[in-house]
């Protein structure tokens, strides 16, 4: 009995334990709501300090996003990622990330208006 006992009491601890680290993945218009927040401290023309606390805030989003939204977060997570680097100074490595950052600015628009038809219409 007593074996029985603390087999079940480690069940049940193990239990709550993987029910405390797991992620609850959020609503559409909960994912919304906390992009828009954080979204609201991307500057218009953001340095690289900027464009990091801009990513560092929408990082931890991110996993738990909805599934419509996630990769509307994913495109503007990686464009920001990018901003943030060092401008390299090999000109072959800065029409490389011209060439990235172009893709990405692309990837980030349609991000913005996918934002705006699932958060704002």
């Amino acid at each position: 009995m007593k074996k029985l006992t603390t087999v079940l009491i480690a069940a049940g601890l193990i239990a709550s334990a993987s029910a405390c680290s797991a992620q609850q993945q959020l609503t559409t218009a909960e994912t919304c709501d906390r992009v828009g927040v954080a979204a609201a401290s991307i500057p218009q023309n953001p340095s690289q300090t900027a464009s990091n606390r801009a990513a560092n805030a929408i990082r931890p989003i991110e996993p738990v996003a909805s599934t419509e939204m996630k990769p509307v977060v994913t495109a503007i997570l990686e464009y920001l990622d990018e901003q943030a680097k060092e401008e390299p100074t090999d000109a072959a490595k800065k029409a490389e990330r011209e060439t990235k950052m172009g893709e990405l600015t692309s990837a980030f628009q349609e991000a913005g208006a996918k934002f705006g038809e699932l958060c704002r219409g």
